[in-house]
């Protein structure tokens, strides 16, 4: 298992479209992968359980991933969120 902390830094935080580009990116992994954020963990391959989390901007997440590919899934989530889901 992989986890690494991510903090949310584009304006609108995690709104329907980068919950949308997150949904998308996990499911190109086989792993399963969890996103966090305080006592809330949620399938990131659940585009219901993304938009749960309702993260704004400065919260942090938690990506956790676990299996054949669990380092690359956790680095591929990273950088959607550290590239602001390519807005702003």
């Amino acid at each position: 298992m992989v986890e690494r902390e991510v903090r949310i830094i584009n304006k609108l935080g995690l709104h329907a479209r980068p919950a949308a580009l997150l949904v998308k990116r996990a499911s190109q992994f086989e792993s399963e992968i969890k996103l966090k954020r305080e006592n809330l963990e949620v399938n990131a391959k659940s585009i219901l359980g993304v938009m749960m989390l309702a993260a704004e901007m400065g919260s942090v997440l938690t990506v956790i991933a676990e299996g054949p590919d669990e380092e690359e899934a956790v680095e591929a989530m990273a950088k959607v969120i550290q590239t602001r889901f390519g807005e702003e």
